[in-house]
């Protein structure tokens, strides 16, 4: 028996509107798989309000001093960037709505994520100001600068790049979290950047099977858009004030950096999909996944220079102790 190729419309065929409603069926398969995985959870259960007590201002309480806190600098610095990036949820929601509708199965979705995305922001700050971890004047101060400046995705003009964008970094999220909890010197807080952590990872697999689904429906027009991703690709805190400085401490402590960006972010997904391998793409697919194939290799190399220079770093520290 011989089975007849799948006939794909065009790749100019595929405008985003005519994708959206392709995709549906897929989301609404994805949605009703995510809520069966899905645990709930509290985030007031993993907050350590017996420590808490009033700050200094209104309720005249005591000033807040850094040795006040128990969790590592880096931790501090890691916990600080992860929490204003989840700050900016209202901007995300707006862009993802916008997007993809509210409408539907993509609609649910929209407003699913964003419910489970906006309990990380509430935790971690609890956390932080319970513990005294942080400056609380400082960190609110921060928050609004960096809500004040907005967010617009880099992917907006493009619903496939907007799928692939958030199936990397949705992962990019979920290892950030979980590696700042190991290295934040309190067990507390690792649990609960791990319970964070897994809703990014549910997250991560919804974009990803989605992204799958548009290989499958449009490989041209989908390669095409996981390449500019890929090699463009930056967090959705890089307008964080300081966001440079506090990349450097991260990507040094081992937090997230490129050695991790490339092995436990970029790669996993891109195997998953089995990208490199797609075969009878069009000229423009064909060219996109071999720019992406060549930037990898580059991309490997920068990591191996990075792991040196990190090495050397770390030596020259632990010299000096």
């Amino acid at each position: 028996m011989t089975i007849a190729p799948v006939q794909r419309p065009a790749s100019t065929a595929w405008t985003d509107t005519k994708l959206i409603l392709a995709l549906e069926e897929v989301v609404e398969t994805e949605l009703n798989r995510h809520l069966k995985a899905a645990k709930e959870w509290m985030p007031h259960e993993y907050v350590p309000w017996s420590q808490g007590r009033d700050f200094d201002g209104v309720l005249g309480g005591e000033p807040w001093a850094i040795e006040q806190s128990k969790i590592t600098p880096l931790g501090r610095t890691s916990l600080v960037v992860n929490l204003l990036t989840e700050d900016n949820l209202p901007s995300y929601h707006h862009e993802i709505a916008t997007m993809f509708g509210r409408e539907g199965a993509w609609g649910a979705w929209v407003h699913r994520w964003t419910a489970e995305e906006g309990r990380h922001g509430i935790a971690i700050r609890d956390y932080l100001l319970a513990t005294r971890a942080v400056d609380p004047v400082e960190l609110e101060r921060a928050r609004m600068s960096h809500m004040s400046a907005g967010f617009e995705s880099d992917n907006a003009h493009s619903m496939l790049q907007s799928i692939a964008y958030v199936a990397f970094q949705e992962l990019a999220t979920r290892i950030s979290h979980r590696n700042t909890g190991h290295f934040a010197g309190d067990p507390l807080c690792d649990q609960l950047l791990a319970k964070i952590a897994n809703d990014e990872n549910l997250h991560m697999v919804f974009y990803r099977n989605l992204l799958k689904a548009a290989l499958e429906l449009a490989p041209d027009q989908a390669m095409r858009a996981i390449a500019d991703v890929v090699t463009d690709f930056r967090m959705p805190g890089h307008g964080i004030p300081g966001f440079e400085r506090a990349a450097v401490q991260i990507a040094v402590g081992g937090v997230y950096n490129l050695r991790i960006h490339h092995d436990d972010v970029l790669q996993p997904v891109l195997r998953h999909l089995k990208v490199l391998d797609i075969d009878g793409l069009g000229p423009e697919g064909a060219r996109a996944q071999e720019e992406l194939g060549l930037f990898l290799e580059g991309l490997h190399a920068q990591a191996v220079r990075f792991d040196e220079r990190q090495a050397a770093l770390l030596a020259r520290r632990a010299a000096r102790k």
